[in-house]
């Protein structure tokens, strides 16, 4: 498709997930799109790159033995084509929250097209009722992936990506003609430690040593992967309106638009310290 858009399409759940079967199929209605996406799972690895990675040929593209940052890197860097616009999805699961945000393989990717020049837009999938889609083949991703590619039209044509380098969207699979909503990451973020007996840990201690269990707590009353939604009252008073799971306790789509200039705040604090810090 010669007229249309180049589009580089990668994910975090691996070449072989459904979502990124899905959304391949939705996006060929507006250009040729190339896959470059990890041969296996790399969920939660943020934009974590590596110097060496495996390359296998593909009939969609290339599958990588490396993280979802290294496939954009490849792909952008490695291949003689210049991209419009890099998607990545779709994720299993949603990508919500200024904490998980910044940890998404999903969104990882879409931030290393942004350093590289490139727009991006990140897209993951929930269930209004079920939370996470398991096992993700009883799922149909068509809608995130549809919602994703009209995203993806809409702001190239309309000059969105000169005032934004990435786009993280979450959309659910089962709510009929969800809502779409302009949002924000939600900012909140829990750390719970739990000490382990050292009976129960594998291998042995030594004398100094302890061993402990870290619990992200992302969403209230929900532990690991447990469902947040049949609390979806209780939710919905603690998340404002506008933040990315109020959106989702609504089965709403969500768009979260993000920048990667990392702006340089302004602290007339900072520039005393400096200007009165004295090394000897």
């Amino acid at each position: 498709m010669s007229d249309g858009h180049s589009i580089l399409l990668t994910n975090d759940d691996g070449i072989d997930a459904p979502g990124i079967a899905t959304l391949r199929e939705e996006l060929t209605a507006l250009g040729d799109v190339t896959v470059v996406a990890p041969d296996g799972n790399q969920s939660g690895v943020g934009r974590t790159r590596t110097h060496t990675a495996v390359v296998r040929e593909h009939p969609w593209g290339y599958a990588l033995g490396g993280t979802p940052a290294d496939c954009v890197a490849y792909g952008l860097r490695g291949l003689d084509t210049d991209f419009d616009v890099v998607v990545s999805g779709v994720n299993d699961g949603p990508n919500a929250g200024n904490y998980v945000v910044g940890r998404s393989g999903t969104v990882g990717a879409g931030i290393e097209a942004a350093f590289l020049g490139t727009p991006a837009l990140a897209v993951s999938a929930y269930h209004s009722t079920d939370f996470f889609l398991s096992p993700p083949e009883e799922y149909d991703f068509g809608r995130p992936a549809r919602v994703a590619v009209a995203l993806v039209e809409r702001a190239l044509l309309s000059g969105v990506y000169e005032d934004v380098d990435l786009l993280n969207v979450n959309a659910p699979v089962d709510s009929p003609e969800p809502p779409v909503m302009l949002t924000e990451p939600h900012h909140d973020y829990g750390q719970e430690v739990v000490e382990i007996d050292e009976e129960e840990g594998e291998g042995e201690l030594a004398p100094d040593e302890h061993r402990v269990e870290l619990h992200d707590r992302t969403w209230p009353d929900a532990v690991g992967w447990e469902n947040p939604f049949p609390l979806a009252e209780t939710h919905r008073d603690r998340y404002p309106v506008g933040s990315d799971r109020r959106a989702m306790v609504d089965a709403a789509v969500s768009v979260s638009p993000l920048t990667v200039t990392h702006a340089v705040p302004d602290s007339a604090r900072l520039a005393d310290v400096v200007e009165t810090l004295e090394v000897e």
